[in-house]
């Protein structure tokens, strides 16, 4: 909310987004968008899996021949069929996220460096 006169134009519409963001120990990968009102689908996560593969062999391509450990939480997209298919067909070993772990995984404040100062 932001303090206005009676008079004045409406505030443009906040423009909101959903972003899938996959990083490694050098720094991110790949940013996926989904827009306003969309959620990850088992038929798009997928999709991001392959190209964060294309990515891999690209940056990383001294480190993607030992191997990919994969972590995502527990989302229904990560744990559907079609996923974990996906993470077996591109040779990636899917790491179990713990059950009843806190929203913020410890790789979020290198990512988010702003979430130490709270």
């Amino acid at each position: 909310m932001e303090w206005r006169h009676s008079g004045s134009p409406p505030p443009p519409p906040k423009k909101k987004f959903l972003a899938s963001i996959f990083w490694d120990q050098d720094g991110i990968l790949l940013i996926g968008y989904l827009p306003k009102g969309q959620s990850i689908k088992v038929e798009y996560y997928p999709s991001l899996l392959v190209q964060l593969k294309d990515i891999l062999k690209e940056k990383r391509s001294g480190k993607f021949t030992k191997g990919v450990l994969f972590l995502h939480d527990n989302a229904p997209a990560h744990r559907a069929l079609a996923t974990q298919k996906k993470l077996a067909y591109l040779g990636f070993q899917s790491l179990d996220h713990p059950p009843f772990s806190p929203d913020l995984a410890p790789s979020e404040y290198h990512l988010f460096p702003a979430l130490k100062n709270n």
